[in-house]
């Protein structure tokens, strides 16, 4: 240990080894990245303006939009910036910084998507009291109540991960600072790191997946008895969107985080990440907006307003 070097800066690998394909995937993910921030932004942005969009849903799609925006912005930037340079180098507190926002809100989204199926829980089984139950301080509550566990878990994950001498290899075989890659670069005992990965990391997760789950076996139930087949559809439709991105999001994060480590390739841990750190989020906007008949009127209805006020200007 006296005689190797301390690790101050990582190098992002990632898709280094494609040299001939580094411009095109440049193109492909800017465009990913661009199209999938405006899609949130315009979320945003409607659900803001139209006053027929300012209930629970709504306000709880807004802040996964926001999320999402934060969640992409932590790793593609980077990501785009390294495909035109020489070396893919990220500093050490730069790596460390990385990684703590991207599983802060990687678990903020994990609890958001539960509070988002209770939210349709309640629509669906319990209309009546909707209103009563969802209320704007409840609403407000379970946002902050999200975003505070969500760094806090975040906060234990990399502080047990930094803590461990880095002195022997630097380079991390992903686009980004995550903590399986980054563990494998210790050159310490990591038994630790990882149990408390797969033991916290694994409550945290499946517990908000639990609650997800729960809300929907009993949506189903609620939606199976109702006797007209439109009915059926009806109320399904408020929540189909939600449930691809839950399906979405909870595979792959599974599926990364909490497999054994001895089963590990070098091409899923390039592949993976791809799709729940840039492609599901860039599927959200699309599926939340082209999928839901209120926000397309609203989208048309904001079209409208700023036809007339460009006239008017014009005039």
């Amino acid at each position: 240990m006296k005689n190797q070097t301390r690790v101050v800066e990582f190098l992002l690998l990632g898709f280094s080894s494609l040299p001939e394909l580094q411009l095109g995937l440049f193109v492909l993910f800017l465009s990913l990245y661009l199209s999938m921030q405006m899609g949130n932004i315009l979320i945003v942005t409607i659900t803001l303006a139209d006053h027929h969009l300012h209930t629970p849903m709504y306000f709880f799609l807004r802040q996964l939009s926001l999320l999402e925006i934060c969640y992409t912005s932590v790793t593609v930037p980077k990501m785009l910036a390294n495909f035109l340079a020489e070396r893919n180098a990220i500093s050490f507190a730069g790596c460390a910084a990385q990684l703590y926002f991207f599983i802060a809100l990687g678990s903020v989204e994990c609890t958001l998507l539960a509070v988002m199926a209770y939210d349709r829980f309640v629509a669906i089984c319990n209309p009546l009291c909707y209103s009563l139950i969802m209320s704007r301080m409840v609403c407000y509550s379970l946002v902050t109540s999200s975003w505070i566990s969500g760094f806090l878990n975040s906060m234990i994950h990399t502080i047990f991960a930094f803590r461990l001498p880095f002195c022997a290899s630097n380079e991390v075989k992903q686009f980004f600072c995550d903590i399986p890659p980054v563990l494998n670069l210790a050159c310490a005992d990591t038994h630790t790191s990882k149990m408390l990965l797969f033991v916290v990391g694994g409550l945290y997760g499946f517990g908000s997946f639990l609650l997800t789950l729960i809300s929907y076996v009993q949506i189903i139930s609620a939606i199976l008895k109702i006797r007209t087949t439109e009915g059926r559809r009806k109320a399904f439709s408020t929540c189909t969107s939600h449930l691809i991105v839950v399906v979405l999001f909870y595979g792959t994060s599974f599926f990364m985080y909490l497999r054994p480590t001895s089963s590990y390739s070098l091409d899923q841990e390039k592949l993976i990440p791809v799709f729940y750190a840039v492609v599901t989020p860039t599927l959200n906007p699309i599926l939340y907006s082209l999928r839901n008949k209120e926000m397309n009127a609203a989208l048309r209805r904001m079209l409208r307003k700023s036809m007339v006020c460009y006239r008017n200007i014009k005039k």
